[in-house]
């Protein structure tokens, strides 16, 4: 593959400047657990379903014990408890809760040794489950065979599961690798995850447990029809990241939106509850073998393409830290960027190579998401469809992974079965003609794309820098990336956040994490 020439000292610098900025985060947040955290412990230890008000069961557990300032011990401290001296499930301790008959912080103490026992007994339970899909996928994609070049990624979403099932399994037939499934506008914003099977929603559908299980299913046979692994996408962003990533993995999902960034900056999610956040739920995708993909292509769409791409390289370094820290490896990082610049900018071409080239060469081994143009489409179908192929030439020549196709229709409607056959044929067309056209060029030495690439990366490495010096949270504040501000204290879900007590523990991370690592082993 040619490759641009870099400062990789300037890099090793940037990288450093991350690490540390990630670790000041992390000192600070390892004191905190949250409302959803303690749920996905709940979801973990077998806890589904709803109460007779169709409030989710893990909701109606970890409202218990917030209520009674009790929570700050932890789920699994008090789920221990119950099971033990009432010898009870906890799913069915979750149910005498809802019903009014139990009262968990009123149950018989026991030994905390035992209590941890029989929660890391527990947890071994479900990382066998996870395990088991993650070694389902593996055995069909060994099976079928998996490319190496671009996987061609669409979406649907027309808010009805059954409907989405329709078009995911003509996007398959028709070439698609990756089908994502849109989140319903303002889902992010839900303290709690919605239960069954949906049929409305608003600009997508409902991420349920069910949802998934339907898609999945329904990929699976298309799979085994066309002799394909067809890899499943959703959301675990948002207000209950971690809860949603315990029913990708129990589900089989191939692929996470993951990024409290994302959400801190574009959804007014408090910075220290999505944060605290984060790093569990990439723990638990990192063992489940789930993708994580990030969102600073939507960097792109506040701010310029061309005077702020130093802002998506910054944020996926310091990505990369928290994936790394959260135990997930470079291969499952689909760190984002996009394809955003203003078409009547001379050389526009030319920087967005530069941006994308950079990005592959400094994360070498990342499933990179690469965004297609949506800024500047302008409901000119025909100009459209050529910024889609402009797009599709910088995917194949730099070697992203993760292809998310533009739309010729994209500032017009929501997507056709049409439109997307159209988006698909261009990306494979492009795919053939231009296969080997990046191991065949050379960069020249001096010229535009290296210019832009050192001064990408100096950018970066300053605003790094200052990042490392003020702390990201003071950073957030001051609106220094994208340039949206958003308070310490404000923004939705501070609330719950708890302080971890003495004696508070939560077994999932050990096993999680020694999971990830040994797949990583294996595969290396």
């Amino acid at each position: 593959m040619a490759t641009l020439r870099i400062d990789w000292e300037k890099v090793k610098q940037a990288r450093e400047a991350a690490r540390q900025i990630v670790e000041d985060v992390h000192g600070y947040t390892q004191q905190f657990t949250t409302s959803t955290i303690e749920r996905s412990i709940c979801r973990l230890f077998g806890i589904d379903g709803v109460d007779s008000l169709g409030v989710p069961l893990p909701n109606v557990v970890v409202e218990h014990l917030a209520s009674r300032q009790m929570l700050g011990q932890g789920a699994a401290y008090w789920l221990g408890q119950a099971a033990l001296t009432l010898h009870q499930e906890p799913q069915k301790i979750a149910e005498a809760i809802a019903s009014g008959e139990l009262d968990l912080t009123q149950t018989e103490p026991a030994d905390p040794f035992e209590i941890q026992l029989w929660a890391e007994k527990k947890a071994q339970e479900a990382i066998a489950k996870i395990h088991s899909n993650r070694v389902f996928r593996q055995q069909k994609l060994t099976e079928y065979g998996d490319h190496s070049g671009p996987l061609i990624y669409v979406i649907v979403a027309t808010g009805n599961i059954y409907e989405d099932i329709v078009q995911a399994k003509a996007a398959a037939k028709q070439g698609a690798d990756v089908i994502a499934v849109i989140r319903t506008t303002g889902q992010s914003l839900l303290d709690f995850v919605p239960f069954g099977a949906t049929t409305e929603g608003f600009g997508g559908t409902m991420a349920t447990q069910e949802n998934f299980r339907l898609m999945r299913a329904a990929l699976d046979e298309s799979g085994a029809e066309l002799k394909r692994y067809i890899r499943l996408c959703n959301y675990c962003s948002g207000l209950c990241m971690p809860e949603i990533a315990v029913m990708g993995a129990f589900e089989r999902l191939d692929v996470m939106l993951n990024d409290a960034l994302y959400g801190i900056l574009f959804r007014d999610i408090n910075m220290q509850r999505t944060l605290i956040d984060q790093e569990f739920s990439r723990t638990i995708n990192a063992a489940a073998g789930i993708i994580i993909n990030t969102g600073e292509d939507n960097y792109l769409t506040t701010s310029d393409a061309f005077e702020e791409a130093h802002t998506v390289l910054a944020s996926q370094l310091i990505n990369e830290q928290f994936a790394l820290k959260a135990g997930l490896p470079e291969e499952q990082m689909g760190l984002g960027h996009a394809f955003e610049m203003d078409p009547e900018l001379e050389n526009a071409f030319l920087y967005e190579f530069a941006q994308a080239q950079l990005a592959r060469q400094i994360f070498p081994n990342a499933p990179l998401k690469y965004m297609p143009p949506t800024k500047f489409k302008t409901g000119n179908i025909f100009r459209a469809h050529i910024q889609d192929a402009l797009f599709n030439i910088v995917t194949v020549i730099s070697h992203q992974r993760i292809h998310l196709l533009g739309m010729l229709t994209e500032a017009i409607h929501t997507p056709f079965l049409a439109d997307r056959a159209l988006a698909i044929e261009n990306a494979r067309y492009i795919a053939r003609s231009f296969a080997d056209f990046g191991d065949d060029i050379e960069f020249r030495q001096g010229g535009i794309m290296e210019q832009r690439a050192a001064s990408v990366l100096d950018s970066a490495l300053e605003l790094l820098q200052n990042v490392r010096r003020d702390g990201l949270f003071r950073t957030i504040e001051e609106g220094r990336f994208a340039g949206v501000k958003r308070p310490f204290e404000g923004g939705k879900g501070l609330s719950g956040v708890v302080y971890k007590e003495e004696q508070y523990f939560n077994p999932f991370i050990e096993p999680l994490l020694a999971e990830a690592k040994q797949e990583q082993v294996k595969n290396e």
